[in-house]
């Protein structure tokens, strides 16, 4: 008997997957990716899983969740407050870095099963 792909896949394996199909799908869409996987230095601190810009000069701070089943809310759901602390706190980090910060967004990406979905200004940075 062959299991299925998605339980032989490492977690590893499954979210550079995951976050492939998303970045193919915000290209598709328009957006150019500026990093991926940008994590801040030291002890809890934050990564953001991809860096896009839009055509107009918007920068996106995607977070990407997969969940294999939309039990207990799902992926789009698994991103807390203090999961987006942490984004927040690498996009601030990331944003020193630059001249002068462009407008931003943060998006995410919940990929629950097969279904993909693409979810703008998911949250602000407060």
């Amino acid at each position: 008997m062959k299991l299925p792909e998605r339980w032989t896949l490492s977690t590893r394996q499954r979210g550079d997957a995951a976050e492939d199909r998303a970045l193919a799908h915000l290209q598709a869409a328009g957006l150019r990716l500026v990093a991926r996987n940008y994590r801040t230095p030291g002890r809890g601190g934050g990564e953001i899983d991809l860096i896009l810009r839009q055509p107009d000069g918007t920068l996106v701070f995607v977070e990407v969740r997969q969940r294999l089943a939309t039990a207990f809310g799902g992926a789009a759901a698994s991103v807390g407050a203090v999961k987006q602390r942490r984004i927040v706190r690498a996009a601030r980090h990331y944003l020193m870095r630059l001249g002068a910060p462009p407008p931003c967004r943060f998006d995410v990406v919940a990929l629950d099963g097969e279904e993909l979905t693409w979810i703008r200004a998911a949250f602000d940075a407060v």
